[in-house]
């Protein structure tokens, strides 16, 4: 099937919450601002509850609504599938898809455990000798000022790099009324605030320094033990069986830890959902011999760079405003100084991944990348759990 003289690619999508709406309105969107050589389409989107599913379907143009994810791999109009699944299930979905010939995307962290991505990835180069790509969702890689700041470091503007910070700070959970869900449960999510929010800042600080974290010292801390189930959590697996009752959180709610990179860098991370008052903060801040970026997502159009090398009477950090034409993925958009949001870095992983597979070769972030996050996760876990002792990140 053509679109205006271009092949379509017929997407398939597991999940349609949060993670759902982000990557339909991207998948919808993508084609009206980038010239692609590739066309999406919207062919199914997949949910166990199909009124719900059927709605997300109707407000962004899904052709048509799967209960069972087996047959969003089956079909033959479908191309790609986009796994948007908690991360329990990461894994069955994304091997089956990959060995039914279908691309995959697959929202991060890549899987719940190292052995589970070990497993995602064997599958990926295996598929990938007959041409299907795979990639992980790491959208902040495709927040223009992010991309400009890989870009100058790449560059050499801030020297060789001597210390890494980063951040990301939430407080949505820091009500200890607030109610029990799947994040919180260690066998849907696999950690909690460590792999929810920590693992974007693992794959973004190694994507900007180009460098692997080498070790960690850790620990994790669950504040609240106990929170509310909600009526619709009744009954389900791991969670307390009536409403009214509470459920035991499985998961840390803070994790915190040092780290060194592998061009000798040393590091401090933070992830955490109890930060009151931080709605989405997610920083990073890298020094070296020759100047400083600074990046806070709550102000996301901003990169700061500082020139060390400049007279220290008029030296300071200069606040580049990301939105001209030559910035990363700027031009597709609007005049400069319109600035552009959250939704924008989730249209990007779209186009780059359909240029990818049109070009025939593996898109980044892989599925090994992720697996890179995984092995640090764990590490930082495994240091937590033995008294903060310093743990090495297998290669």
């Amino acid at each position: 099937m053509t679109v205006d003289g271009k092949p379509t690619l017929g997407i398939g999508m597991v999940g349609y919450a949060f993670m759902g709406a982000a990557h339909s309105q991207a998948w919808r969107n993508a084609p009206s601002f980038f010239d692609l050589p590739l066309t999406p389409r919207l062919a199914a989107i997949g949910g166990r509850n199909a009124d719900a599913a059927g709605e997300v379907a109707g407000r962004f143009g899904w052709h048509s609504v799967e209960t069972d994810w087996r047959r969003i791999v089956e079909r033959d109009d479908i191309d790609l599938v986009d796994v948007c699944t908690p991360g329990d299930t990461h894994a069955e979905i994304a091997i089956a898809a990959l060995q039914a010939g279908k691309h995959v995307l697959c929202e991060k962290p890549l899987a719940n455990s190292v052995a589970e991505a070990e497993a995602m990835v064997e599958a990926a180069e295996e598929a990938a000798r007959s041409g299907v790509r795979a990639m992980v969702g790491f959208t902040y890689r495709r927040v223009p000022a992010l991309s400009l700041a890989r870009r100058l470091v790449e560059q050499g503007t801030v020297g060789q790099i001597r210390h890494v910070r980063a951040q990301y700070l939430q407080d949505w959970i820091s009500d200890a009324d607030t109610p029990f869900s799947w994040r919180l449960d260690r066998e849907r999510a696999g950690s909690g605030a460590l792999g929810d929010i920590g693992a974007h800042i693992v794959d973004l600080t190694q994507f900007l320094t180009g460098e692997r974290i080498t070790g960690v010292s850790a620990l994790t801390e669950t504040f609240v033990k106990e929170r509310p189930v909600p009526e619709e959590f009744s009954g389900l697996s791991g969670t307390a069986a009536a409403d009214g009752q509470r459920a035991t959180v499985t998961v840390d709610d803070a994790a915190l830890f040092l780290a060194r990179f592998s061009g000798g860098a040393v590091a401090t991370f933070e992830a955490t959902r109890m930060a009151s008052g931080r709605k989405n903060a997610l920083r990073v801040e890298i020094n070296g011999t020759d100047g400083s970026i600074a990046f806070d997502l709550e102000n996301m159009n901003v990169l700061h760079l500082y020139d060390h090398t400049e007279a220290a009477e008029h030296a300071g950090f200069k606040r580049i405003l990301v939105t001209e034409p030559g910035h990363p993925y700027v031009a597709a958009w609007w005049p400069p100084g319109h600035l552009i949001g959250y939704e924008h870095s989730f249209t990007h992983q779209a186009v780059d991944l359909l240029t990818a597979i049109a070009e025939d070769r593996d898109p980044a972030p892989t599925f090994a990348d992720g697996l890179r996050v995984q092995r640090v996760l764990a590490a930082v876990e495994a240091s937590a759990g033995n008294g903060s002792t310093w743990t090495e990140v297998p290669r």
